[in-house]
């Protein structure tokens, strides 16, 4: 009997869901007659997006009766939405999720709607039309991509190479930035996109292709890169083969992270494209306690992207 009681504790302990609370490294249930909402990331293991849950964490600890609930959905679609039908079955009063899958979000938000738990998209836009009750905060990739696209016609003088390194092919992001940039790039006959390939958003996965693109001996003088970590893969693969970076080729990059401007004061990065994640993460927030408290809320949130170059980069260093 004594047998049987254990192994029933050991399954309970299993099933139960794992949830990160806001400033803590772990959570259960919430504290009596507070806010609760739970948060399913993308995945934890990601500069930019640890950046967005911390700034979700920390404003949440600024309202006294919210309390955040913090999960990681480890890049799977299916964990993300295990974590979501948690929430609405521990009764959350609204739920935040960084998609997994911009092109896989339905089930998401059909468990959602059909709960009448409040839905708030942040960061990532999913490729689908938002029903009441479902909202966004996000800012326009397509500007961002122009941005970059902007500054790295003029350093070419309109005419070169340009590789572009695409970040996950799931991503809204990707193709945001990606039409932004080949929207400056088409206006200008002499730029020529000889290749574009996806190195999903990793530093490591971007020096490989980087390293790729230079063996093959085609001249190439710019790097249009849909973020910083990639980017700065870019550089180290030029350096490594004895390039200058933001000289012999300019590089272009989006989020303007901390290391990224390093590589911008040192005088390899050319542009970045700063992506407020305190904005975001605080905007998400806001809605969801708006939206649970009866408010009228804008179903679209923009956070302004703003460009980042040698002129301006110290005002971004951390």
């Amino acid at each position: 009997m004594k047998k049987l009681v254990l192994v029933m504790v050991v399954l309970l302990i299993i099933a139960a869901p794992v949830v990160f609370a806001a400033g803590q490294e772990e959570g259960g249930t919430g504290s009596k007659g507070k806010i609760q909402v739970g948060v399913s990331m993308a995945l934890f293991d990601d500069m930019w997006l640890t950046n967005l849950r911390d700034a979700i964490a920390e404003y949440a600890k600024e309202i006294d009766d919210l309390e955040v609930f913090i999960q990681d959905g480890k890049n799977d679609t299916q964990v993300q939405l295990s974590q979501v039908e948690n929430f609405i079955a521990q009764d959350f009063d609204a739920i935040i999720v960084n998609p997994v899958d911009t092109d896989s979000t339905s089930s998401v938000t059909k468990r959602c709607v059909n709960a009448g738990v409040p839905l708030i998209y942040v960061n990532r836009a999913p490729n689908e039309e938002l029903p009441k009750g479902v909202y966004l905060v996000v800012s326009d990739e397509e500007v961002a991509g122009r941005m970059q696209g902007e500054v790295l016609a003029e350093k070419l003088g309109g005419k070169g190479n340009v590789v572009v390194m695409l970040g996950e092919l799931s991503h809204s992001g990707t193709h945001g930035r990606t039409r932004g940039v080949k929207e400056v790039f088409n206006k200008y006959p002499d730029i020529k996109i000889i290749d574009e390939q996806t190195a999903n958003w990793k530093r490591d996965e971007a020096l490989n292709l980087m390293s790729n693109w230079l063996q093959t001996g085609e001249k190439i003088d710019a790097v249009a890169s849909n973020n910083d970590e990639m980017a700065i893969g870019a550089i180290i693969a030029l350096k490594n083969a004895g390039y200058k970076p933001n000289k012999d080729v300019w590089v272009g990059g989006v989020d303007a992270t901390a290391d990224a401007m390093d590589f911008m004061k040192a005088g390899d990065l050319t542009v970045s494209i700063f992506q407020d994640a305190v904005g975001q993460g605080r905007g998400a927030i806001d809605t969801a306690y708006r939206v649970i408290k009866g408010e009228n809320v804008d179903q679209k949130v923009w956070i302004p992207f703003v460009k980042v170059t040698e002129d301006n980069f110290t005002e971004f260093m951390k």
